[in-house]
């Protein structure tokens, strides 16, 4: 027997009103309101850290077809397979359809109930082309979910979102990052990740190339890492605007001035940017999803990437770096990675550990392993 549908509704922070049926936690969400236009993977979607304080909009009409799979499920390195951190870090969905009845071998319950279970309210039964419309034309804005008894009170639900504190002004990645060194295997090869919202993708891809993986906090000093005896650093991605991390980019700068192979991915990309003086600026509403093009400069070869970010470098400004452009999206040209012109250290803005995604770009870690390992391959 499937629970009785509840009413539920979505506000923006420009008025717009959108009504729907609530599944999930029966309650309010505040975040910045976002879109992905994946097909599948919302396992991996909900659980990426980069998505936190973000609710989250799918394009795809139908989500939780294939359930929720066990998180008991994991790899031979003990991470799990089908999820990116330990919890939902969204704060809310909203979706056209969520599917009641999952059909999957490895399903072990609904999407409803995994979210009832982690207090993460959705919505379904919305236009999302209209709602992505709005996005795509206004930028993406703060909005609040609400899911329960009380929630076609709009007055109080404009109340709360007109009290609620903007997406840039907060520090979401102190929420994620891990709060003291946390080793994965046992190799003697070491790479420290500097954890601004690390993907398990990241730290299984890592491992399949023979490191040890320690993860440190987000604001740990060059002197914390350095303690590791790394051959590498990988400054991974995260939430929110760049600009709250000034203790990690003069880390970062300093990891570069001592030549320690580097390596950014996402968020990393515009720490590293920003350690080399380069400025970033927020997309009017960003690249999620799982089938994103961007073009190699070097080759000129095209290839298709898994994205989740709202913000990206300014290329102008990376000419008073030595920072080069190495890819750039091949819808807005905006960079997509960079690598120093004399040091080991290059970043990219898309995930090349995929989770979900094409595999197109893993060869990012290959070229980052043999960097740590003495052989440079030249990305210009």
């Amino acid at each position: 027997m499937f629970e009785p549908r509840k009413e539920a509704l979505l506000v923006l922070e420009d008025g717009s009103t959108f009504f729907g049926r609530g599944f999930g936690a029966e309650l309010d969400s505040v975040g910045e309101v976002v879109f992905n236009t994946g097909m599948v993977g919302y396992p991996e979607s909900m659980t990426d850290p980069s998505y936190a304080g973000q609710i989250l909009c799918f394009t795809y009409p139908l989500v939780g077809n294939y359930g929720v799979p066990a998180r008991e499920d994991r790899d031979g390195y003990g991470l799990p397979r089908c999820f990116e951190s330990d919890l939902i870090r969204v704060k809310g969905i909203v979706v056209q359809e969520a599917c009641e009845a999952p059909s999957h071998w490895a399903s072990r319950m609904s999407l409803a109930r995994w979210m009832d279970r982690e207090g993460i309210p959705g919505i379904q039964g919305v236009d999302t082309r209209a709602l992505v419309t709005r996005l795509r034309e206004a930028g993406v804005m703060m909005g609040v979910l609400a899911n329960g008894r009380e929630a076609l009170d709009r007055g109080r639900l404009q109340e709360r979102l007109s009290k609620a504190a903007s997406y840039s002004s907060q520090n979401f990645v102190k929420g994620v990052s891990v709060e003291k060194p946390v080793i994965h295997g046992d190799s003697e090869k070491r790479v420290v990740i500097i954890d601004c919202g690390t993907k398990y993708g990241i730290v299984r891809n890592l491992l399949q190339r023979g490191f040890q993986v320690v993860r440190l906090p987000y604001d740990s000093a060059y002197s914390d890492v350095m303690k590791f005896d790394p051959v590498g650093v990988v400054v991974c991605n995260g939430p929110g605007d760049p600009k709250v991390l000034g203790e990690t980019a003069r880390c970062v700068g300093e990891l570069v001035d001592s030549e320690v192979p580097l390596l950014g991915i996402c968020l990393g990309e515009q720490v590293v940017g920003m350690s080399q003086g380069a400025e970033t600026f927020k997309l009017k509403y960003g690249h999620r999803g799982q089938n994103k093009p961007c073009v190699d400069l070097t080759s000129g070869r095209g290839y298709v990437t898994s994205q989740n970010h709202g913000y990206a470098l300014s290329e102008g400004t990376l000419k008073r770096t030595e920072l080069k452009p190495w890819f750039v999206n091949a819808d807005d040209r905006t960079v997509e990675g960079v690598f120093h012109s004399s040091r080991p250290c290059m970043a990219v803005q898309f995930h090349p550990e995929a989770t979900p995604g094409p595999c197109d770009t893993a060869f990012v870690f290959d070229m980052f392993a043999e960097m740590t390992g003495g052989r440079r391959r030249r990305v210009g």
